[in-house]
């Protein structure tokens, strides 16, 4: 929809007057606080141009009006366009060794969760975007046998199987040659994972062994929501109950099980610059009272995780912005000096 400057000015005015204090904005209230330079008349046709657009809604029968959905998403995409900028909510000790990373990324949700005073969420490094740097096949004891994965992220997973019978030391250490030789630089749950555990020159008791181990190299699923740092849940549920939002069972749900919003993290992580969904843009009427704001962070132009807020649709647009992309920044920047 094309808007005049001065109609843009009005639909900014009214979703930060809205933003603060959650009531309906009128024309009156316009014209006497903001300099248009126009009569009240004129904000209010504006006003019910930007009605008929979509941007803007009649709660009630008063005269005031709130921004939908599309009104939100006109504001942010212009509060993107503006870079602004803030202080990093949180510092990192570059001294720090390089298995601290995980406590960058706790520290960093917890810190925005205080700055923005909603529910963040900052994703560690995914085992599905970031290559092997070395594998470990360990024989712990005659029937146990430790696997470790260390990526070129710094990240670290590693799984104890089992076994019924004892484990020969021999085929462990053929795993580890094998598995490093076939494996070391590329990605996991990419098809050289399968190739590798499929190869034709694997002989029986070596494609066996190989396969009680091939779960831990296509780690997805819950495996992934242990690298999910998430603080200030109960930020949210305030704020939504406050709100009257409705689905909050199934939201605390979400939260819980966390499986559906690695997936919207996952969309964030092949996109560049600000990723936003606001509302009915997202799927899942569960989180639909709800906007999402995250910035990925990452190494050498390489997107390694998320940082990311989930509030209320009636959020502040500019400071969770420029505070989500502050601490992306943050990390990338930590990332690079360590490694």
């Amino acid at each position: 929809m094309a808007l005049r400057p001065r109609q843009e000015r009005v639909l900014r005015a009214v979703v930060e007057e809205y933003i603060a204090s959650g009531l309906p904005v009128g024309s009156r209230y316009l014209s006497a606080s903001y300099e248009f330079g126009v009569a009240a008349s004129t904000i209010r046709n504006d006003l019910a141009l930007l009605e008929e657009g979509g941007l803007l809604a009649h709660p009630h029968t008063s005269a005031g009006r709130v921004p939908t959905d599309a009104g939100y998403r006109r504001y942010a995409d212009a509060v993107i366009a503006e870079r602004r900028a803030v202080e990093m909510p949180v510092t990192f000790d570059r001294a720090g060794a390089r298995s601290e990373i995980d406590d960058a990324l706790r520290e960093t949700a917890e810190a925005l969760s205080r700055v923005t005073d909603l529910l963040a969420m900052v994703s560690a490094p995914s085992l599905t975007a970031t290559t092997i740097r070395h594998i470990e096949v360990l024989a712990l004891q005659a029937h146990v046998v430790m696997v470790v994965i260390i990526t070129t992220s710094g990240r670290v997973t590693k799984r104890v199987f089992h076994f019924d019978r004892p484990v020969d030391e021999g085929l462990a250490e053929f795993a580890r040659v094998y598995l490093n030789e076939r494996l070391t630089g590329g990605q996991l749950g990419t098809r050289l994972i399968e190739s590798t555990f499929s190869s034709p020159d694997l002989r029986g008791k070596e494609r066996d062994f190989l396969a009680v181990l091939l779960p831990v190299f296509k780690a997805a699923g819950a495996a992934d929501t242990e690298g999910l740092h998430v603080g200030g849940t109960s930020r949210l549920i305030d704020l939504l109950s406050r709100e009257g939002a409705s689905h909050l069972n199934e939201l605390l749900e979400m939260l819980e099980q966390r499986f559906n919003l690695l997936e919207y993290l996952y969309e964030a992580l092949r996109e560049d610059g600000v990723y936003l969904r606001i509302g009915h843009e997202m799927p899942l009427p569960s989180l639909q009272a709800c906007s999402l704001v995250a910035a990925n962070y990452g190494v050498a132009n390489r997107n390694l995780g998320t940082v990311s807020v989930l509030g209320p649709t009636r959020m502040d647009y500019q400071r969770v912005i420029a505070t989500v992309r502050a601490a992306a920044d943050g990390l990338s920047d930590y990332l690079e000096e360590i490694w």
